[in-house]
């Protein structure tokens, strides 16, 4: 019997899951540790043994396709010219990629700022700046910045075309650079898709940098991309649908990681309410935001920083009142592979979850604010208007696995202490309930309708 074997290097474990190539069936999954520390393909190892003692024997895999978080993810700085417009399209462009942004830089650099780059363990640069024709000045001086301090890592420039002769003046024997259309060709118009792509096949050329990873791409069948892409790539599909059948329509998928919890919304997020003015840069349908403080064990002290006692009190739990809650955070941290067992452990990694879901939801929304008009009092929106949202869907280990999904994604809804924020109010919600949004999202780069009819099987109503 044939079958495609997806495999997900996440944060904390590596999961398997295969998939029938004739029925629209999953044949099995499996997951363990991912011994980064180590060599990558241990946990492999361990969960492949662990998969085939789960399938048929005469199994043949004809297709294997990975992707991976592992070593903290895909770790990009962007540069840009200005906050608000170009330096915000390359995040957006290196996000969308399925990326973490770690920082972000605007105007013309100084050395100290370079310094920090080098000093940084970011696996790529994403330079732009400038709409087409525009200025110039800045992006040729980071340029110089980037060649003189002594950059090592890969370096996409997605800025002003007029620059990209001297830009190749100034890397070309110096650089890994890779240069690709402007992620801003003219005002607020975001191009972001050319960047995205060549961040991707960098990434599947680079990705050897984790422990063990030079041997992955040995035995895959030639797709290796983020997690979060493959995810992305997923909500899309379910969303959106194929030319042959449709999708669900507008959703919202929260992912919470050990390390980070992401969020994916596939809406344009127009104003629900009439009076409303739209400002700042137009919104991507397809919109993918990471909180890096935001995580169930890597990220365990910065989601208690970030929580603080308002956050704690809105969603902590009676039986947890004697609970020393910081220590159970810091226990987290430093335990990234625990897994709790006893109903206080998992009563607190839920109160966890709905802090990541609840925050991660609030930085994702937009928000809107009254402004004074000539025509009497209106409404100023910025970002995605989600309130009327009709689905949202839950992923990652914590939620899967959890008995009480539903009031886990119910903490990423509208909340009175919030009035500003634009979150969901009154959504379905949706479970990954065997754990394969990466997988399909995989699947969906080599079989789009197939990857849909799965999805739909596969993503639940909890």
């Amino acid at each position: 019997m044939e079958a495609f074997l997806f495999i997900d290097f996440g944060s904390t474990y590596t999961k398997l899951t295969a998939v029938s190539a004739e029925e629209d069936v999953i044949l099995a999954t499996a997951k363990s540790y991912t011994t980064v520390e180590t060599d990558v393909m241990d946990g492999y190892r361990k969960a492949y043994e662990d998969l085939v003692t789960r399938l048929d024997n005469g199994i043949e895999f004809t297709k294997k396709l990975a992707c991976s978080s592992a070593a903290g993810g895909l770790k990009i700085v962007a540069i840009g010219l200005v906050p608000e417009l170009t330096m915000e399209a390359a995040k957006r462009a290196a996000l969308g990629a399925g990326a973490r942004v770690t920082d972000v830089f605007s105007f013309k650099m100084n050395k100290s700022e370079v310094k920090k780059i080098r000093e940084s363990r970011a696996d790529m640069i994403l330079l732009a700046g400038g709409t087409n024709g525009g200025n110039t000045d800045v992006i040729l001086h980071n340029a110089r910045m980037l060649r003189d301090g002594d950059i090592k890592v890969p370096i996409v420039v997605a800025g002003n075309k007029s620059c990209n002769d001297e830009i190749i003046d100034i890397f070309e024997g110096h650089m890994n650079y890779h240069i690709t259309e402007n992620v801003m060709p003219s005002l607020n118009n975001i191009n972001v898709e050319p960047a995205r792509e060549t961040i991707r096949k960098i990434f599947m050329e680079n990705i050897v940098k984790a422990r063990g990873m030079s041997h992955v791409k040995e035995f895959i069948s030639g797709i290796l991309m983020p997690t979060p892409a493959a995810v992305l790539k997923a909500a899309e599909v379910l969303s959106e649908g194929t030319r042959d059948e449709d999708g669900i329509g507008d959703l919202a998928v929260i992912d919470i990681g050990g390390a980070t919890t992401d969020v994916h919304t596939i809406c344009e997020g127009a104003p629900s309410k009439p009076s409303v003015i739209l400002r700042g840069l137009e919104e991507p349908v397809a919109k993918r935001t990471v909180e890096g403080d935001l995580g169930m064990r890597y990220s365990a002290l910065s989601l208690y920083e970030a929580a603080g006692k308002r956050y704690l009190r809105r969603h902590q739990l009676k039986n947890l009142s004697d609970i020393d809650v910081g220590k159970e955070f810091d226990y987290r941290s430093r335990h990234t592979d625990f897994v709790p067992t006893k109903e206080e452990d998992i009563a607190f990694d839920e109160v966890m979850a709905k802090i990541c879901v609840d925050i991660s939801m609030k930085r994702h929304a937009g928000t809107v604010t009254q402004v004074y008009s000539p025509l009497g009092m209106m409404y100023s929106q910025e970002g995605k208007d989600l309130m009327e949202l009709p689905y949202l869907v839950g992923t990652g280990g914590v939620i899967v696995n959890s008995k009480n999904p539903k009031d886990i994604l119910k903490a990423g809804l509208f909340h009175e202490e919030d009035l500003e924020s634009l979150k969901p109010r009154h959504p379905k919600y949706l479970l990954d309930e065997k754990y394969v949004l990466s997988a399909l999202g995989l699947l969906a780069m080599v079989d789009e309708e197939k990857a849909l009819r799965m999805l739909k099987k596969y993503i639940v109503e909890c």
